[in-house]
């Protein structure tokens, strides 16, 4: 009569893992994707009649003087 109780603690507790599993993977996830959100700057991308892209990031010599003008355009299309 006792192997029942040792097989329904063992099921508990291999369920109970692997929740505590599942929850640990869950924040680590948030964890990461927070800080990948938090360090993406400001980023320019610029549409070609081509159908070519071209994507300057905050820093480079050109993203330095179209970023101001670009900001400048949402500012305005925002009011």
């Amino acid at each position: 009569m006792r192997r029942p109780r040792r097989r329904r603690r063992a099921t508990l507790r291999r369920k109970l893992l692997a929740v505590a599993g599942f929850l640990t993977g869950v924040l680590a996830g948030a964890a990461l994707y927070r800080r990948s959100a938090a360090r993406r700057g400001d980023r320019l991308d610029v549409y070609f009649d081509d159908g070519s892209m071209v994507s300057f990031v905050e820093g480079s010599p050109e993203a330095e003087r179209l970023l101001p003008v670009a900001r400048e355009m949402l500012a305005a299309a925002r009011r």
